[in-house]
């Protein structure tokens, strides 16, 4: 249960920009108003894009509830396509023990079902269309029969053409998702089989219907002239669609607004109803063959779409700018500044842009084409930051959030929505928005692509943050000496020519010291070539010490070591030689190796000109050490006793 002084309410749902889900979620939103309650709708577009990967991403935001934070659930299961998610929040929902409402479902006796009465709407329109309109040859478009509404449309199809002794052909069904691509797909099949044009397409809602319309058009077929469509749901576009759809009308929002109504009543105490049934009703239009209403609502008919069309447009308008400049991000803060330029668009109080932890990092696909996934699917990091919060136009954000509190700044009041939707890249999990109070996850068709955008342009910037570390990898190993860590030969020539150069032109004098390990071969054969590589890198770090700001050094060779130098003056050789000579001792003195650490160095320090070349000026100072190391003894090398 909340702590919060309001309830919080979870309400379960996909594919809130579809009428049948935004007329419930208005009802459930007026309630929680009327109520001061504040509405968590946890949404996916899972099945959208038929791409098995996407929809685990997008399923994924049913991973971030956390039922300890909710007074009460509204489920709208029946709108999750994939079978095993849905199975997933039902066995989830029931372990909680929340109050809670379900929308159009009877299997799970411990939530209140708010349903609407299918079958008998059903039956009357299909009565309808054989009593009246004389339809013999019927075929059926029906949702997934898994969906227990899919099922008690099928079944009230059967039973009336089983009354009147008609035939149910498998033959002239066909299965779909509930989806408008159905209703075009069952049409296309009919054609191509070679059937009989039937006398009727009975279609198990409007979306499936009014496509089903549109491919007979396609294929010269006139409804109702040649043949009856009838659909369910009394959707917008089914009223206002020529001809218009005959249809069922449920009512929607009372159902959402009922099973607020219900959880509240039932988190109080108050309420113990086990089943709600709402009545449906069947409207008979010109799609087979009756009279319209339509000439009596053209007014407010043209000025809905006015409404509809001009919110569209600035919409469309919207995207197209946000995906434009987002394409130009390359930085995450550039991400983030563009997003907050256009939220004001989207009528909302409040919008947070909340992050994995670790959302941004090189995956081993990005650099080496490794199949194994490395990254989070399931679920949200322990951590997540919101590096983008708006509020009415306050901008501000959290450095760090638990993922289990949701929220990255908790709703002072109640009578609040909002909206949890999935940010993602296929199956990999970014983060997750949060839209607070604004109606455009619902009733704009453009929501989907203003997430898909953001998340294309963090993934954008994810991957050029990933090659540009992968290009300084490949640079640092490319100029580095991986055992000693300084510069390696070619590191060395590529800063050396450039500060050349730049003494060239600034008329100053140069120093370039040429150091040879003494004894190397020594150690190697005496105590090993592990003992070689430490005595290597402990002279290294001494060479290191050794370089101010105006030098830099590098292993030349295997033993062989450099150091160059700007503004440089003959005092500086006998300096920067005691300088080193010294810590060549104490080094000694600190590591207690059965041998001393020792090396040969020759420096020189001149005035380079446009005549003078790096190599020859290295070649020097390589003959001045070599003429010093002669004169050294190798029993130097190994420690007295």
């Amino acid at each position: 249960m909340s702590n919060n002084e309001f309830f919080e309410i979870a309400v379960l749902v996909s594919g809130i920009d579809e009428e049948y889900q935004n007329s419930i979620i208005d009802g459930i939103v007026e309630c929680a108003k009327d109520n001061d309650v504040n509405i968590s709708v946890f949404s996916s577009f899972g099945g959208v894009l038929s791409d098995k990967k996407y929809d685990t991403g997008e399923y994924n935001i049913y991973e971030l509830i956390n039922y300890d934070k909710f007074d009460g659930l509204i489920l709208l299961t029946n709108t999750i396509a994939n079978t095993k998610v849905r199975a997933e929040l039902i066995k989830k929902a029931e372990k909680s023990a929340l109050p809670a409402a379900i929308l159009d479902c009877d299997e799970h006796p411990v939530f209140t079902n708010i349903s609407i009465d299918n079958c008998s709407a059903m039956r009357e329109i299909v009565k309808h269309v054989i009593a009246i309109h004389d339809a013999k040859t019927i075929n059926y478009i029906s949702g997934p029969l898994a969906n227990s509404e899919a099922q008690d449309r099928f079944d009230a199809f059967v039973q009336v053409m089983e009354e009147f002794g008609l035939d149910v052909d498998e033959d002239r069904i066909y299965y779909g998702d509930f989806r408008a691509i159905d209703g075009k797909n069952a049409i296309d099949k009919m054609i191509r089989s070679g059937q009989k044009i039937p006398d009727a397409v009975i279609c198990a809602n409007d979306a499936m219907a009014l496509a089903a319309v549109a491919e007979l058009e396609r294929y010269g077929y006139n409804v109702p002239e040649h043949v009856i469509v009838t659909g369910f749901d009394d959707t917008y576009n089914a009223k206002h669609h020529f001809p218009s759809i005959t249809t069922v009308s449920r009512p929607l929002h009372n159902a959402g607004y009922q099973a607020c109504e219900t959880v509240i009543g039932k988190i109080e105490g108050t309420s113990s109803e086990s089943n709600i049934v709402l009545e449906a009703m069947p409207v008979y239009r010109e799609s087979c063959g009756c009279k319209s209403e339509f000439s009596e609502n053209l007014p407010n008919y043209k000025k809905s779409v006015y409404k509809t069309l001009n919110r569209i447009n600035n919409d469309i308008s919207m995207i197209n700018h946000i995906t434009r400049e987002l394409a130009e991000a390359s930085s995450p803060e550039e991400c983030y500044n563009t997003i907050n330029a256009f939220i004001d668009t989207l009528n909302c109080d409040r919008f947070s842009l909340c992050l994995c932890s670790d959302w941004n990092r090189a995956y081993r696909k990005d650099l080496d084409g490794c199949s194994e996934d490395d990254y989070q699917i399931n679920g949200y990091a322990p951590i997540m930051s919101a590096p983008l919060i708006w509020d009415k136009g306050s901008v501000t954000s959290i450095s760090s959030f638990r993922s289990a509190d949701m929220f990255p700044i908790l709703n002072s009041t109640g009578g609040n929505v909002n909206y949890f939707l999935p940010l993602h890249y296929c199956d990999r999990c970014i983060g997750y928005y949060i839209i607070t109070n604004s109606d455009f996850p619902t009733h704009s068709p453009l929501c989907h692509s203003f997430m898909m955008s953001i998340s294309n342009s963090l993934e954008n910037v994810r991957k050029i943050d990933a090659l540009n570390s992968a290009i300084s990898e490949l640079d640092r190993l490319f100029t580095m000496d991986p055992l000693c860590n300084i510069y390696n030969r070619n590191g060395f020539i590529r800063l050396a020519d450039k500060m050349l150069a730049e003494s060239i032109e600034n008329d100053t004098s140069i120093l370039i010291s040429f150091i040879d390990m003494d004894g190397l071969k020594m150690i190697n054969d005496n105590f090993g070539h592990k003992e070689g590589d430490f005595a290597l890198q402990t002279l290294a770090a001494v060479i290191s010490k050794c370089c101010n700001n105006d030098k830099i050094c590098a292993r030349f060779g295997g033993d062989e070591f450099i150091v160059f130098g700007v503004n440089s003056n003959e005092k500086e050789i006998r300096d920067f030689e005691s300088d080193f000579n010294l810590n060549i001792k104490q080094t000694n003195m600190l590591i207690q190796k059965p041998y001393e650490l020792g090396a040969s160095i020759g420096t020189i320090v001149t005035k380079a000109d446009s005549e003078s070349k790096l190599f020859q000026l290295i070649s020097r100072a390589d003959e001045l050490m070599y003429e010093k190391k002669k004169k050294k003894k190798t029993s130097r090398y190994l420690r007295k006793e």
